[in-house]
Parts: structure tokens; sequence; C-alpha cells
């Protein structure tokens, strides 16, 4: 065989994704691969609405965790016992991390599906970032500015205009949807665990994502004891193992994984304006799968969610 029909050689990136052919291609694309992260991440608002009478919350959440650990023990082994002196260190800070941001987060975010449409759960998900920008002033002081802050407002009042539907009288009668009452508070822990990441240990994204999801996977076990204990639990149907099927494989694993190597390649704070992207996303599958209904509301409350992101986040970067 001469050198020109040689194949190049397979290496890996440090997510220890190979770098040659067409796979090589796809982890060499920062921004495709955002897109596909984000599209994940936006997808997730739907399953969830789906898995509602096909599998109960807690059940989803410990199945979810239960395959991505399975898929990691197939792929990921190798950069997780490497990385295990640093990683044992840390089990706690890691498990506290993995119990907060993936346990606590995905069961509300469920339980929140039972009672809310997947725009809204999207469009409450895009406030994220401010919620980390708030809290990184509460943990550290993180310098904030009074236009960061108008940010800040903005984001939280398109919530608000969510968790009212758009009628400001609801306010004076406190009538807020339970569902999405129960994402802000989802959005809350995730924003907790985001923060905390800051104190993070000298290892690699995929080493500690592994760890967190064996931590997901533990702390999920005792909320299924609950929900069967409280005649609530209901073991997947067919249909819902084929939504657990898509959450395991593109918004916990895939999207995990495309969105380190992202990192890697733009910088995490480039590749954090993509985010932006779930709410948009999350709307849109919401109205071609679901059939919901895109309402001047909605429209109104990503204005000021995605307006008041953007005013904070460039803000920080100027």
């Amino acid at each position: 065989m001469d050198k020109a029909s040689t194949p190049p050689a397979r290496t890996e990136g440090p997510t220890g994704s190979p770098t040659g052919g067409p796979i090589g291609w796809l982890f060499g694309n920062a921004y495709l691969l955002l897109v596909l992260t984000t599209l994940s991440w936006g997808g997730n608002a739907v399953a969830g609405r789906l898995a509602v009478g096909e599998v109960s919350p807690m059940a989803l959440t410990a199945l979810r965790w239960t395959g991505v650990v399975l898929l990691i023990a197939l792929f990921a082994r190798h950069r997780l016992i490497a990385e295990w002196p640093v990683l044992r260190r840390h089990l706690r800070y890691l498990f506290a991390l993995g119990a907060l941001g993936f346990t606590g987060f995905n069961a509300l975010f469920y339980i929140a599906a039972h009672s809310t449409v997947a725009i809204n759960i999207g469009i409450i998900q895009g406030s994220i970032p401010v919620f980390v920008l708030l809290g990184a002033y509460a943990a550290y002081r993180t310098p904030v500015t009074g236009l960061q802050f108008a940010g800040v407002a903005m984001t939280i009042f398109g919530v608000a205009i969510i968790a009212v539907q758009g009628d400001i009288a609801r306010l004076a009668d406190l009538a807020f949807n339970n569902g999405d009452l129960l994402m802000v508070m989802a959005c809350l822990l995730y924003a907790g665990y985001t923060v905390a990441l800051r104190k993070r240990p000298a290892v690699s994204g995929l080493a500690m994502f592994s760890v967190m999801a064996v931590a997901a996977l533990v702390t999920s076990l005792p909320l299924v004891g609950i929900e069967a204990a409280l005649g609530r639990f209901q073991w997947p149907s067919l249909t819902g193992w084929a939504v657990l099927s898509f959450i395991i494989l593109f918004p916990s694993f895939l999207a995990q994984i495309f969105f380190l190597r992202s990192v890697e390649l733009v910088g995490p704070g480039r590749a954090g304006v993509f985010v932006n992207l779930v709410p948009i996303f999350s709307a849109l599958l919401a109205v071609l799968i679901l059939g919901e209904r895109f309402q001047l509301y909605h429209a109104l409350a990503l204005v000021f969610v995605l307006g008041g992101i953007a005013l904070a986040e460039r803000l920080r970067r100027a």
C-alpha cells in the first residue's frame, strides 16, 4: 500500500474522542457539536412530556443514569481508571455535585413535565445562566455591574411571564403553575451545581462527568424507593423505553461529550453562548412534535429571557 492510500493514524483528543475520519471531522467542528448539544438538551423537554403516563419521574431519573453509567463503562472506563487516583481524593465533592446537578435537577425536571408544557420548560431552563451569575456573586462576590443586574431583572421578568402565563392578574392571586415553579427550583439547583464547579479537581471533564453520573445513579435510588412506597412507581411502557433510550443516548451522554469537546476547542465562554439555543429548540420541537401552541406570551418571555442573558453575558465579557 503506497503512502497516498495509507489511512491516517487514529489519534485521540483530550476527551478520548477519535480525531481521524468522519468522526474525527465531527469532533473537530465545535459549532456543529454545540448545535447538536443544544438540540439534544432542547429535546429533553419534549422527552419529559412524552414520558408522562409512560414511566414515573423517579424511575425515569434512575434508569437514565443507569444507562449512562453502562455507556461510561463501555466507552470511558479507560479515562476513568487513568484519573482515578485524583478522583478518589474528591469523591465526596463529586458525589455532592452529582446529587445536586444531576439527580436533583432531573427529578424536579421530570416531575414538572407532568404539569407544564415543554415550551415553558425550555424557556425557564434558559434562565440558568442568570441564576449562575447571581450564585457566583453570592458565593464568591464575583463583581456584578448595575447593567448586569438589569439583565438579571429582564430574565427573571421573562420567567415570571411564563409563570403567570401572560396574565398579570395571576400575581395578585399567586396562581402559579406548579410545574413552572418546580422548573425554577430545578434551575436553581443546576445553577448551584454550576457555581460549585469552580472548585473542580484538576481532572478531565469526561472523568469528572463519569463519577458524577455514578453519583446520580446512587442518589436517585432512594427517590425510587420513596416513589414506590407512595404507590407511584411506574415501570416504562414500550413508549417509555423509547423515550428513555433517547434521553440516555442524546441529552445525557452524547450531548455531554459533545459539549466537553466544544469547550476544549473554543473555550467555555464561546461555548456557553450556544446554551441560549436550548429554549429556542425546546419551543420549536414542542410545536413540531407535541403540537403545543406557541403563544404571544411565550414570544415575550423568550425575548426577555434571552435578551437579559445576552446583556449580562456581553457586559461580563467586556
